[in-house]
């Protein structure tokens, strides 16, 4: 069994994934446009003049595989989860945590906590919340 994200962008999800190719490294997978579906999509479910627009996307950040779309209309909010970024020391945190919070707000700034050397919170500039913490070390 597995568990995967997928997160829908409201027709930025383009932008998104360049956000993150820039943000934390992210490496585009695949990417099809609601144009090349190979099957023709039900009366109404597409915005009109999305044809451009991201039917599927995945990408890599990390080890991790995200999948993203531009959906099929106005319904992007990213509420009541974060995605959780652990990185291997406070300069990589401190990097990745000013990248993804260009634009966005911070809600809690990175610092020492009980449970990492170097943890913190913000919210994107997409309205993903992310936290951002440094690996523990023993």
């Amino acid at each position: 069994m597995e568990v995967n994200v997928y997160l829908f962008f409201d027709g930025r999800c383009e932008e998104a994934i360049q956000f993150y190719q820039q943000a934390v490294g992210a490496k585009p997978d695949m990417l099809m446009r609601f144009r090349e579906s190979p099957t023709e999509h039900p009366p109404g479910m597409v915005q009109e003049g999305w044809d451009d627009k991201v039917m599927h996307a995945s990408f890599t950040i990390g080890k991790t595989m995200v999948m993203a779309s531009d959906g099929c209309g106005p319904q992007a909010q990213f509420k009541n989860f974060s995605l959780s970024l652990t990185v291997a020391d406070q300069q990589e945190a401190e990097r990745c945590f000013k990248a993804l919070s260009e634009g966005g707000k911070v809600t809690m700034p990175l610092d020492k906590t009980f449970w990492s050397p170097c943890f913190g919170m913000l919210e994107d500039k997409f309205g993903l919340g992310w936290m951002i913490s440094v690996e523990p070390t023993n």
